[in-house]
């Protein structure tokens, strides 16, 4: 048999003026023998951090039963569809040698030490005065990202500006305000802005500049007009259900501009001290406006890793559209019955949230899959509750790992049981991060105060 059909470039980028875009994979970008075999392309390892503040309500956040029966926690309840793609994780510790509690930075500890293993220094709030250590998501894309346009991405909800928000007195308040540390002294700041973040992933490098966004908003221009023609060629080339996805995709990047125009336009008319132009007022469209910039990230190839905190710690974000009006973490401190509810609330939203985005990467075709069935996720926080307790940490991990993970289980580790007072020992979350090494091909022996594996 002669095979003449010839395959497009993977990493093939539609480019026009102020836009390069990525595309999806595509049945004719695997090589014609490979695919008249129906031999699947190779799954790409992708790895992402959803990183909640503040700590959760663990009572109303963790399963009553271990093992493959649990029932979803009124918290977690919104994950449910997705049990097969779900691993609840309950016992976990960042404290095993008790050096944590005993750290001053009480937020700051529980957000660095999550990726970094390390406990904050207590150097003061300015300049550059902080240390901690290289980042599981950054030695992750040090190995899988380099071939990416985008090494990495590191992303927020919250501003991280220096002065934004509350931070633990005596320390920087770069502790608090991301997760993501590129060396000992390289903080990676968290983006907020959905603009900023599109531009990055679609624009050419020059339609960074904000001068040129303005002029192109002035004119009701899309990142996308100039490449109207390039993609209507390559259409023309393709086969119907390659047409049919590359169609998808560049409607979703459409669509996804038009919501950043919108949050754009109503931003013009709000006072100073709101949202900065491009970024939702209402916490879930600009949740699930950068969940979407996420799949489209994953599903583009531009990058392999990407690190999304939901809030900064400390954030006191209020949440009146669901009925808790009080600051996040005020509330979180009150104890009342009435703070309490609040408080379930905004971390069922959050997880409400976290679903969309698991319901996004199911419904997009990845290989012989989705991208769901690819990823390996977290979604947790760094300490269990308001009291900045690092240990019995509320953490779910998601996705299929390309084959690596089974779903469906709830696992409770040595510590689950500690409660309130239980400090020292425990099941180090670092072995959690060890495990997740393993599944991307990255066999380390040891990583943190890491004591093994665990059973994923």
């Amino acid at each position: 048999m002669i095979i003449v059909r010839k395959a497009i470039p993977r990493r093939t980028v539609l480019r026009g003026m102020g836009a390069a875009v990525a595309l999806p994979l595509l049945d004719g970008m695997v090589p014609a023998a490979t695919a008249l075999a129906r031999t699947a392309a190779r799954p790409i390892p992708r790895f992402g951090v959803v990183y909640i503040p503040n700590g959760v309500v663990l009572d109303q956040w963790t399963p009553g039963a271990a093992g493959a029966g649990f029932a979803f926690s009124p918290i977690l309840a919104p994950l449910a569809p997705f049990r097969d793609r779900l691993l609840v994780l309950s016992g976990l510790t960042q404290n095993v040698n008790g050096l944590t509690a005993r750290s001053g930075a009480v937020h700051g500890r529980c957000a660095t030490k999550f990726l970094t293993g390390a406990i904050p220094r207590p150097f003061g709030q300015e300049g550059n005065d902080f240390l901690a250590d290289v980042s599981l998501d950054q030695l992750v894309a040090r190995e899988i990202g380099p071939d990416t346009p985008i090494g990495s991405l590191e992303l927020s909800l919250e501003s991280g500006d220096k002065g934004a928000g509350t931070c633990d007195g005596g320390y920087s308040c770069t502790y608090s305000h991301t997760i993501s540390w590129r060396g000992p002294r390289t903080p990676l700041p968290m983006e907020h802005n959905p603009r900023v973040v599109f531009e990055r992933m679609f624009g050419d490098g020059g339609s960074t500049d904000p001068a040129a966004r303005r002029a192109r908003a002035k004119r009701r221009r899309s990142l996308l007009d100039s490449i109207r023609d390039k993609a209507a060629a390559l259409t023309r080339g393709l086969g119907p259900s390659d047409a049919a996805r590359l169609g998808e995709y560049l409607d979703a990047v459409r669509d996804i501009e038009r919501r950043i125009q919108r949050a754009e336009t109503q931003a013009r008319g709000a006072p100073a001290f709101d949202q900065p132009a491009g970024v939702p007022a209402v916490f879930a469209d600009h949740a699930r406006l950068m969940f979407d910039l996420q799949v489209l990230a994953w599903q583009s190839d531009l990058t392999r890793v990407i690190t999304f905190m939901v809030g900064r710690e400390f954030s006191s974000r209020t949440y009146p559209e669901i009925g808790a009006p009080g600051g996040h973490h005020p509330l979180s401190h009150e104890g009342s019955a009435a703070s309490r509810g609040q408080l379930i609330r905004i971390n069922k939203h959050h997880a409400a949230q976290f679903a969309y985005y698991l319901d996004r990467l199911a419904a997009t075709p990845d290989g012989d899959g989705s991208l769901l069935d690819q990823v390996i996720l977290y979604y947790g926080a760094g300490m269990a509750e308001g009291d900045h307790r690092p240990w019995n940490l509320p953490m779910v991990v998601a996705g299929g790992g390309a084959g690596s993970l089974a779903g469906g289980r709830h696992l409770r580790y040595a510590g689950a049981a500690g409660g309130g007072r239980s400090v020292d020992g425990g099941t180090p979350l670092a072995n959690l991060h060890a495990t997740v090494l393993d599944k991307l091909g990255m066999r380390v022996d040891r990583i943190h105060d890491s004591t093994g594996r665990l059973d994923l």
